[in-house]
């Protein structure tokens, strides 16, 4: 018997690929599942996207358009969908197309392996190479710390059972990684290849920057990794720092003096420099938790549309 899916889509500024993707999801999600829902949560898009998404979501009953009061980001937006899916399984993917809907039954095969979360992987990535290379490592630093070892990539084309959303049924944050909540209720993972499409319409929005702020938002917001970085090479200058003082008293009994200002400017230079690096490190963990202290939470709707 087939199971029956919600299918959830962030959507910012993408009124050229929205009625493409809309048509051609509907014919995978009818022939796959034997019931099924597509979420589209307008994510403070500029442009006409959620005019499409309310004039589907009025003569359709298979889908439900959200319209978030702002742009919050991928994440948050797909948190909120996540948490209005009623089905027992749960597609997630981008708005561009990159997704073919056409490659969702490989995530449906391989999840029926018994996988709680599956991940579909592209053959060939269709990025530049810095940006192939830079989002690369930060997925496999991101599989690291949510300790899912088997999996050495992720990705926003993803399949999983709604019911893992019970593990972070609290979470109130602005600050939103949806693998590393998936991480909180399984480590069961695994993937799926699937080929990716090169971007028709627009462009990514992200860049390098947005790669580095999530890079850290993985590591200080998600894992205590780098306090731990710190405690470590705070010891092992504490160590360094004995050592010189040892080689300063040797030099003095033997010789009679110590080494020059170009010396001792070096030393300070370096333990100056590792203070200020593990004070950066605790003023990002502070930064969390003061953003989770205010109580702004990570999405607010503005409206709701179904028929």
């Amino acid at each position: 018997m087939k199971p029956n899916c919600s299918a959830v889509i962030p959507v910012y500024n993408s009124e050229k690929s929205l009625e493409d993707l809309i048509s051609r999801l509907t014919v995978e999600m009818r022939e796959l599942f034997n019931n099924y829902e597509i979420i589209l949560v307008n994510d403070g898009s500029s442009d006409e996207s959620w005019e499409i998404i309310s004039k589907h979501a009025k003569n359709s009953l298979h889908i439900l358009g959200i319209n978030l009061r702002r742009n919050y980001g991928q994440h948050n937006a797909l948190l909120c969908g996540i948490r209005k899916a009623k089905f027992e399984y749960t597609l997630t993917m981008d708005d561009d197309l990159q997704h073919p809907p056409e490659e969702i039954h490989k995530l449906l095969a391989a999840m029926q392996k018994g996988y709680d979360v599956i991940y579909g992987i592209p053959n060939k990535r269709p990025h530049s190479s810095w940006r192939n290379f830079f989002s690369k490592y930060v997925k496999l630093i991101l599989a690291r710390l949510m300790g899912i070892a088997c999996v050495r990539d992720i990705s926003s084309f993803r399949f999983f059972r709604t019911n893992l959303r019970d593990a972070f049924a609290c979470f109130n944050s602005p600050n939103v990684i949806v693998d590393a909540l998936l991480s909180w209720g399984t480590t069961n993972f695994g993937t799926a290849i699937v080929d990716e499409s090169p971007r028709i319409v627009g462009k990514s929005n992200y860049n390098f920057i947005k790669l580095a702020k999530m890079s850290m938002l993985i590591l200080t917001g998600f894992s205590t990794v780098p306090l731990r970085v710190a405690s470590l090479v705070g010891f092992s200058f504490t160590v360094f720092g004995f050592f010189i003082l040892i080689y300063i008293i040797i030099r003095f009994l033997i010789i009679g003096s110590i080494p020059g200002f170009p010396f001792l400017a070096s030393i300070i230079t370096i333990f100056s420099g590792t203070q200020l690096f593990a004070l950066g490190i605790f003023g990002e963990y502070l930064a969390h938790i003061f953003e989770r202290s205010t109580e702004r939470p990570p999405y607010v709707i503005e409206k709701t549309l179904s028929k």
